[in-house]
């Protein structure tokens, strides 16, 4: 069900809020505990209950908060709130790391009425450990399989909140992207995901890996509920530097999603970016067909097939990401209850090695030692390197846009999902988050379809601050194809396509 219609019948009193949060207390307990063992929720949080009487107490005292109002949501494990959960980013390393803090982001949620039922399990350290590593997989929370076919790999990182909605374990959930963390598992989960442009939600109190990259972000069922987060999300933070302009920018995305209605693409024009296809014949053939449901709703295409410094400025992004995560992990580390041990990045390689049974039976943390070693890195030529990089990502997407006078560019997400091998790790293919991720703009993927019975996502992306644009494309997209199917729990997919590029 969708947020409204859950909505609807709290309104209606056909359910309370403390029955919804029974309900899928007893889905997750048959379909992720049991069942075919999804393993998307890490952990459910104790209150959840009573918070759940408290919203049907005001709801029946007239007082509602707006359309999230007991609501059951998840968060993913590397964001904090308060009360006796730890935030663990998947690592045993940080079992202990119960803050007391909430981050901004379920602050707001919690004031707009939802309840935050679970904390869902992650590819570990936000996929940032290992160049081998298995998306979905963390030493607390083990492997995440995709409901579509249980053989086949969730993405990540934010694999937990995925699966956790497409099985409608959740009403909906908050994952967190640097690059295609959010996108990834959104498409090939059969979901709605939207990575905001960087600064207009606050990360403040969330695990990082660089504060030029990072942000959180809604994974839902349909556009209309991504709409309905993001309202509740977005929002400047005195904290966080990066939302000094988020207020100023910030808008009713969910007003603008139901006033566009089925006509968002109307006189829309949009690029196709073309040199992001070719890895996957039939998402091609499933793009092409988007693409003329596109026109069909009133949009022009404009091919794209070329982008400046591509190759170099998905080289250069992993030396910022490396740079960063190093200097980042240890000041946020440096805030951790006394009971985490493990104060620096070097002091986490450290623990991987000595618990190498447990944190490191099917791969290792290269990236963690490369991080480590870029102490030695010289700082200005650094600083330089990574205001050219972003710079790239950003002005070429803004001169392709400026160029043939476009809304939005579009593009396939990813590939499907691909069989998930533990000894192996992930087999990467195409993407098309690496040039939003960089620039720090948003990026929406939709369902598009499906391939082998495994769904496949359809990008828009757009300039800084354009979220409301792309939400009501991508809502008049939907609302035309109606390409989402919800998930049957197969042992397999008849097809065992290739693998999308790995994501943060």
């Amino acid at each position: 069900m969708s947020l409204a219609a859950l909505q609807r019948d709290l309104t209606g009193l056909r359910v309370t809020s403390a029955a919804l949060v029974d309900l899928y207390l007893r889905r997750i307990r048959d379909l992720d505990s049991g069942g075919p063992a999804l393993g998307s929720v890490l952990a459910i949080n104790a209150e959840a209950g009573a918070e759940a009487r408290r919203l049907d107490e005001e709801r029946a005292a007239g007082r509602l908060r707006g359309p999230l109002h007991g609501i059951p949501i998840a968060i993913k494990d590397n964001i904090e709130m308060a009360g006796g959960l730890p935030t663990t980013a998947g690592s045993l390393a940080l079992a202990a790391n119960v803050t007391g803090r909430e981050a901004p982001l379920v602050a707001r949620l919690k004031d707009a009425g939802a309840i935050v039922l679970a904390k869902t399990n992650l590819s570990e350290w936000a996929n940032f450990r290992s160049t081998t590593s298995t998306s979905g997989w963390s030493a607390v929370g083990g492997l995440t399989r995709n409901p579509y076919a249980l053989d086949r790999n969730a993405c990540g990182s934010s694999s937990g909140s995925g699966v956790a909605v497409a099985a409608s374990l959740v009403a909906a959930a908050i994952g967190t992207e640097t690059d295609g963390s959010v996108t990834c598992p959104a498409a090939i989960n059969g979901l709605v995901g939207l990575k905001p442009t960087v600064g207009l939600v606050s990360r403040r109190h969330v695990i990082p890996i660089t504060a030029a990259q990072d942000t959180a972000g809604p994974m839902t069922r349909t556009v209309a509920d991504a709409a309905v987060i993001l309202t509740a999300i977005a929002g400047s933070d005195d904290q966080d530097p990066a939302t000094r302009e988020a207020d100023a920018r910030r808008t009713d995305y969910a007003a603008a999603v139901a006033a566009a209605g089925d006509t968002g693409l109307n006189g829309t024009r949009l690029g196709v970016l073309r040199f992001l296809m070719g890895y996957d014949p039939a998402v091609d053939a499933i793009f092409t067909s988007a693409v003329a449901q596109l026109e069909a709703g009133g949009a022009v295409v404009v091919n794209i097939d070329t982008f400046p410094d591509l190759e170099r400025i998905a080289a250069d992004e992993l030396t910022v990401l490396l740079t960063d995560f190093r200097t980042e992990i240890n000041a946020y580390l440096a805030t951790t209850p006394a009971a985490v041990r493990t104060r620096t990045l070097a002091e986490l390689i450290a623990f991987n090695a000595a618990n190498a049974t447990r944190e490191m039976p099917h791969f290792r943390q290269e990236l963690f030692e490369r991080s480590e070693a870029t102490a030695n890195h010289d700082g200005a030529a650094y600083a330089r390197l990574k205001a050219t990089v972003k710079a790239a990502a950003a002005r070429g997407l803004d001169a392709v846009v400026a160029t043939h006078r476009l809304d939005a560019l579009i593009a396939p997400t990813t590939g499907p999902a691909w069989l998930t091998n533990l000894q192996t790790g992930d087999t990467f293919s195409g993407s098309a988050a690496t040039l939003p991720a960089v620039a720090g703009y948003p990026h929406l993927t939709v369902p598009m379809g499906f391939v082998g019975g495994l769904p496949v996502g359809l990008s828009f992306i757009g300039p800084a601050w354009s979220e409301a644009r792309l939400l009501v494309m991508g809502h008049a997209f939907e609302r035309r194809a109606q390409p989402r199917r919800p998930p049957r729990f197969a042992p397999t997919s008849p097809a065992a396509p290739a693998a999308p590029a790995g994501s943060r």
